[in-house]
């Protein structure tokens, strides 16, 4: 970590206490790490991995059960990629790790056409090998250093583009049923993390294989999400809020709930409405309090 003014040294540490709370909310709220769990943190080079890594680390150190951690980077060959940084950094560290070998490059290269989205084959082809990857190690959980902003624009892309009411959850099982993935940092967001990278100085590996295409969907996403962020600060909090507050009585899939079973009755409807839908804005009220608590403090200094 860089030197810093008392000030700036202050700030880091908030950051840092913060991010490690809200990583250890998620662990508890969806019990993602239990007692003797060996769980496989999947490091890519980019910021949100390593934070993934710097924060399970510590919390190793103080948390009441007992696990173990191993760091794998899978070396997909793409050119340029700087082989020697993350050995160098994980030995640093004394992190248990393996790095697997496998050109989904090339394959990538020669399945998708020039200048089409290259991410779905490639997530597709990572998966694979990152599941056979734990099952070699006998990890019993993979860690994926995916953060809220990856979690909304994966609902929005889905929704835009998918027609399906569907998120990036926090714990997940595999399609065969062998391996469970946690999202550790799912209620971090990319700004704070983008700051403790910053502060950390980790040794930021770029992606040039997906990340230089132009115009991507969830580019496109990514920039709408910033610009709510900006002109309506606390929006995507909200909108977080609701993937945790879901009423399936009040959308449209009939595999999720009844509705041609639904009958009128003489006892009370826990799951009706009120005459007709009720309009609540979190977002309008948290203004308001916030406005309040503002003039309230301005009446108390004058």
């Amino acid at each position: 970590m860089n030197e810093q003014s008392p000030k700036a040294q202050y700030n880091a540490n908030k950051l840092q206490k913060r991010l490690r709370r809200l990583v250890g909310q998620a662990i508890e709220d969806f019990n993602m790490i239990e007692a003797k769990d060996r769980v496989m943190v999947c490091l890519s080079g980019g910021k949100d991995s390593y934070a993934l890594l710097d924060i399970l680390l510590n919390l190793q150190k103080h948390a009441p059960v007992d696990f173990e951690l191993i760091a794998v980077n899978l070396d997909q060959k793409q050119p340029g990629f700087p082989e020697h940084i993350l050995p160098q950094y994980l030995e640093s560290l004394g992190v248990p790790y393996q790095i697997v070998e496998r050109d989904t490059y090339s394959v990538v290269k020669r399945v998708i056409p020039e200048g089409k989205t290259t991410c779905s084959l490639c997530s597709r082809l990572r998966r694979g090998i990152l599941y056979g990857t734990a099952e070699e190690l006998g990890a019993t959980k993979i860690a994926l250093g995916h953060h809220r902003d990856d979690i909304l624009e994966t609902l929005f892309l889905n929704m835009f583009h998918g027609g399906t009411l569907k998120g990036m959850p926090p714990k997940l099982l595999s399609d065969d049923g062998k391996h469970i993935v946690i999202r550790p940092l799912a209620y971090c967001r990319e700004k704070d993390l983008e700051v403790y990278a910053k502060i950390k100085a980790f040794p930021i590996i770029p992606c040039n294989l997906c990340g230089s295409q132009a115009n991507l969907q969830r580019q496109a996403i990514k920039e709408m999400m910033k610009t709510w962020d900006r002109q309506f600060p606390g929006r995507l909090e909200t909108m977080f809020r609701a993937l945790q507050n879901v009423k399936p009585s009040h959308l449209a899939d009939s595999t999720l709930y009844d509705f041609k079973g639904l009958r009128k009755q003489g006892t009370p409807f826990p799951e009706g409405d009120k005459a007709f839908d009720e309009e609540i804005f979190l977002e309008s009220q948290e203004k308001s309090l916030s406005f309040n608590r503002g003039r309230a403090q301005a009446l108390k200094i004058k």
